[in-house]
């Protein structure tokens, strides 16, 4: 049966957590909005629980989604314009889109490259075989190459690095990953570097220039939780979501242990599906959710 998206609007920040020292803050359940009026923040796709992507008002006209049955759903932002086409035999992981191009990564154990010309707009350009389910992939800000993590079960590199053009491999990162540590998510900081996180519990932070055997940075999930995402601020501070009781950690790439931690879920156990921050807001998306975080306020109590 066809999934059923439903779009969460722009959600306005109904608690204020203070970020300054270390330790663990609970965020009260009242103060989670489930929908709101649209505005300029932008707004999350939703799929029965799972958050596949969160829209801000920088991204590209045209906008993606999946749905379990293999297909794609494009939308332009300002307009009524939707298509939507089978894209994969099973259900699409992820997504990304930039400079007029589409990639996924599915179950199916591939990773497809799409067009969004409007002469060839649902077309199909490569298909590459993975050998292994897509989880995440992300196109590098230089749009010439593009980053796919798989589960690591049929490959024993589950980070590779293809060419947008050729498709052909370029590299792999990593050497020493165990089976089963998939990679769930993966952003790019820069052309050069780049970050992932997944079921083993570490964020590893890659710098193409240096090394791909080896990462050049490591942090570990304190709690030996999988990591669902992963986002950064292209400086020095990350925020990681982990897979229990909605639990969202900022990280300091200066230090080796995180500096804050947020139980958005408690006492229920919700998985982070998907999270964006700068840096006076956090938001993040769980099962039931979308939790907004305001940085700027000066005590830790949950306020309407």
């Amino acid at each position: 049966m066809e999934e059923q998206f439903v779009a969460m609007d722009t959600v306005r920040w109904r608690c204020s957590v203070s970020v300054s020292g270390s330790g663990h803050q609970s965020v009260p359940t009242e103060n989670r909005w489930r929908g709101a009026p649209a505005e300029a923040c932008g707004c999350v796709l939703w799929a029965q629980g799972r958050c596949v992507q969160v829209h801000h008002d920088r991204v590209s006209p045209d906008q993606c989604r999946s749905v379990r049955d293999g297909k794609i759903i494009l939308h332009q932002k300002q307009g009524s314009f939707s298509m939507e086409y089978s894209a994969h035999n099973q259900e699409v992981n992820c997504i990304d889109s930039k400079g007029g191009l589409i990639v996924s990564g599915s179950r199916d154990r591939t990773a497809r490259v799409w067009s969004l010309s409007s002469n060839r707009l649902g077309e199909c350009l490569h298909t590459i075989p993975t050998l292994d389910r897509v989880w995440s992939l992300a196109i590098s800000p230089s749009q010439s190459s593009f980053v796919t993590g798989t589960a690591c079960c049929g490959h024993v590199a589950p980070l590779r690095i293809w060419d947008v053009e050729s498709c052909q491999l370029l590299t792999c990162l990593g050497t020493d990953f165990r089976r089963g540590a998939g990679v769930l998510d993966v952003v790019y900081e820069s052309p050069s570097t780049l970050l992932s996180c997944g079921y083993d519990t570490f964020i590893r932070y890659w710098d193409v220039r240096a090394s791909t055997r080896k990462c050049v940075m490591e942090w570990e999930e304190p709690h030996d939780s999988a990591l669902y995402c992963i986002q950064s601020d292209s400086n020095h501070m990350i925020a990681s979501g982990s897979s229990y009781y909605g639990v969202v950690r900022l990280w300091d790439k200066r230090q080796t242990r995180c500096l804050q931690t947020f139980s958005l879920s408690s006492p229920t156990s919700s998985p982070v599906y998907c999270l964006r921050f700068n840096s006076t807001h956090l938001y993040a998306a769980l099962a039931s959710a979308l939790y907004a975080l305001d940085f700027k306020g000066l005590d830790s109590r949950g306020r309407k």
